[in-house]
């Protein structure tokens, strides 16, 4: 897990919840882009983890369909 020592620790109070996801939604755009894919990465590799314990987690399988369309 990453430690920012810059971390904001202000306690804020919201009125609604909309002012809330635009309070959280500025913040995040005003990380820089590789601190954001950084936290994408820490999420997923996290929800994978709890999917399934083994460290080389498996991709998810795809499966090939093949619809025919009537001719026009």
């Amino acid at each position: 897990m990453a430690i920012m020592e810059d971390m904001d620790k202000t306690i804020r109070t919201f009125t609604s919840l909309e002012a809330m996801k635009a309070e959280e939604y500025r913040n995040w755009q005003e990380r820089p882009a590789h601190e954001r894919m950084s936290a994408v990465s820490e999420i997923t590799l996290a929800t994978y983890a709890m999917k399934e314990p083994a460290p080389d987690v498996r991709r998810l399988q795809r499966t090939l369909v093949h619809l025919q369309r009537p001719r026009r």
